[in-house]
């Protein structure tokens, strides 16, 4: 699974667990360690946490590797490594104050739908 299957997969693995404002970036041009960003918000710290832990739960059992998944201890931002995609599940609190959508800025949107 890859390209527009993947991005459709893990946006509906997020949107499974009510991830809310989901937005996928292309940071081909950008960042030379992955190739989409997708970003979502998480309502707590447990919620962001199982957000993730479904994502990668899901994720393993359709065959798909993961990097890495951090974060997960005290689920303010957990990170979903997945190689082409980085995933960032963030509380509002985190996503406001890194802004990371203003720091890929020169990114453009995906739409994984």
């Amino acid at each position: 699974m890859q390209g527009q299957e993947l991005l459709a997969f893990i946006v509906d693995k997020i949107d499974d667990m009510k991830g809310r404002d989901i937005i996928t970036l292309d940071v081909r041009g950008s960042s030379s360690i992955t190739d989409t960003m997708i970003i979502c918000s998480g309502n707590s710290n447990r919620h962001v946490t199982a957000i993730a832990h479904n994502l990668a739960s899901e994720a393993r059992h359709a065959g798909l590797s993961l990097l890495s998944v951090e974060g997960q201890l005290t689920g303010e931002w957990v990170l979903v490594d997945m190689g082409s995609v980085i995933v960032h599940v963030m509380q509002d609190e985190y996503r406001d104050f890194y802004q990371l959508e203003k720091l890929w800025g020169g990114a453009s949107q995906v739409n994984a739908q």
